[in-house]
């Protein structure tokens, strides 16, 4: 699956909501005597001409249309109905003609049906007048005087425990006031309050003066910063870095290290401040499907954004691009419905006890990004590079600077319908596609074999096993399964290691 990365994008000014449309013009009711008539007589009258018309809103609903996305494919107007819930319609007294009324007129749902009546009808304050009144009136005048009984008799009480001639308020006060309201550490709501503090909004700048704006988080006392490579790449050799606190204070960073092909990187902050608190780090392999995920960053620029959702799939296969070079990033990656968008990128993916199981790096959009077209937005397709991945990686760039990847060596296709990760017939510059006496060659691999798993893992597409070679380290024993000459065969290999981005 190829995605675009959604960081390193310049700020952008959010769109004002549409203007809702007028409300609905009432429609004519059926007409009915006017209150406060005398009883009807045995043989009514005909009514009088000047006899008043009910009014009855008629049912409606307002359209508003959603901000476009885009990314892969043509662009998108989403559109969001909000429903008008009508006024019950006026009944006309009993003894009328048109009594007992017609059902109400309600809308009806987009499939047809319609909505569930939330309790019995509201009865009428008056009794019917006629003894051919159906059962249905009866019972419903019935339960009328059983409730007015009822609240009589409440409410002649309450009145007289208040004392005669007393006017006290009726106003009665919430238990929890806004000061003693305290929101539980599981909660949303508490989990952002604990983790805010540790997220930094970043501003690259390059030499030219271009920027964009991305996320991080605090991973050690001592000042680190982990994020997206893609988030600082303009920055990192001749640019200025920024960091932001949720409470304002800014602080300026430079680069330890960044994995262009794992898209992470480090920063540290200039002066950092004494008592950081960094993220605690999850276990990744531990997510399961459905799990609740809250994300954190700055969309378009919106600082200390948080949006929720759900683990949407695991071991997810991306390979992600910027846009401003021909070198991809792969990643078997988390995909979450929480909303991600251009700036999210960098931010710290959490469970729902406020650990990080990944970082934000990619997302899925519905439009090509051409000419003329706005930037891409979420979708509920959002990619997290899984955290035990990311942490392997801080690690190695804060130790050397520079990354270590593990290797299989041999050049696969990238071609994505191929039943598998296909080997080349030849490698980069014409060398060969299987690197002598390198892991692949002293597991009998050899050009034209298509490796179809990976462990106990499918692959599908050469980009599906480089994400999975790229969860382990150097040094790690891996079973490939493979087809050659329609033969399914296995090898058992040790992972080789490649230092630096090339």
């Amino acid at each position: 699956m190829s995605t675009e990365n959604e960081g390193n994008e310049g700020n952008a000014v959010p769109s004002a909501p549409s203007v809702p449309s007028a409300p609905p013009v009432p429609a004519a009711a059926p007409e009915g005597a006017p209150q406060g008539a005398p009883p009807a007589p045995q043989t009514p009258p005909a009514a009088p001409a000047d006899a008043p018309t009910a009014q009855v809103p008629g049912a409606a609903h307002q359209e508003g249309v959603g901000p476009s996305t885009e990314g892969v494919g043509p662009s998108t107007a989403a559109q969001e109905q909000y429903p008008y819930a009508p006024p019950s319609p006026q009944q006309p007294p009993a003894g009328s003609a048109a009594w007992p009324p017609p059902p109400p007129a309600v809308p009806s749902y987009a499939d047809g049906g319609s909505p569930p009546a939330w309790g019995a009808p509201v009865p009428s304050d008056e009794q019917p007048r006629k003894r051919r009144a159906s059962g249905l009136v009866a019972a419903v005048a019935v339960a009328a005087l059983v409730a007015g009984g009822v609240g009589g008799a409440l409410g002649y009480w309450a009145a007289d425990s208040s004392g005669s001639g007393s006017s006290g308020s009726t106003t009665v006060a919430a238990s929890n006031s806004p000061k003693d309201f305290k929101r539980e550490a599981g909660t949303v709501a508490g989990v952002a309050a604990s983790a805010l503090p540790s997220v930094v909004t970043i501003d690259a700048k390059s030499g030219d003066g271009e920027g964009g704006t991305g996320t991080g988080f605090v991973y050690d006392k001592e000042g680190h910063i982990l994020t997206n490579n893609h988030v600082v790449a303009s920055a990192a050799d001749s640019g200025q870095l920024t960091a932001t606190f949720s409470n304002g204070k800014k602080y300026d960073a430079e680069v330890i290290g960044r994995a262009q092909g794992y898209d992470v990187a480090v920063l540290k902050l200039k002066n950092a401040p004494d008592g950081l608190t960094p993220l605690a780090l999850g276990d990744s392999d531990k997510v399961a499907v459905g799990d609740s995920t809250i994300a954190i960053g700055a969309p378009f620029g919106l600082s200390n954004t948080v949006t929720t959702g759900i683990i949407s799939a695991k071991n997810r296969p991306v390979a992600s691009g910027d846009g401003s070079s021909n070198k991809n990033s792969y990643m078997s990656a988390l995909q979450t419905d929480a909303s991600i968008n251009p700036g999210n990128s960098g931010g710290p993916l959490l469970d729902a006890g406020g650990a990080v199981i990944g970082i934000n790096s990619a997302i899925q959009s519905t439009s090509g990004g051409g000419v003329g077209q706005s930037q891409a937005g979420s979708i509920g397709l959002g990619f997290a590079i899984p955290v035990n991945q990311a942490k392997n990686v801080a690690e190695q760039l804060i130790k050397t600077g520079q990354p270590v990847y593990p290797v299989i060596g041999a050049t696969v296709t990238m071609e994505e319908k191929t039943g598998g990760a296909a080997i080349s017939d030849e490698g980069a510059g014409g060398t060969p596609a299987v690197t002598p006496d390198g892991p692949a060659a002293k597991a009998g691999l050899k050009a034209g074999d298509v490796i179809t798993k990976f462990n106990d893992m499918a692959v599908e597409s050469g980009p599906t096993l480089i994400g999975e070679i790229w969860t382990h380290k150097p040094g790690d024993k891996v079973t490939l399964t493979y087809k050659r000459d329609g033969r399914t065969e296995t090898a058992e290999l040790t992972l080789g290691e490649r230092k630096g981005d090339s």
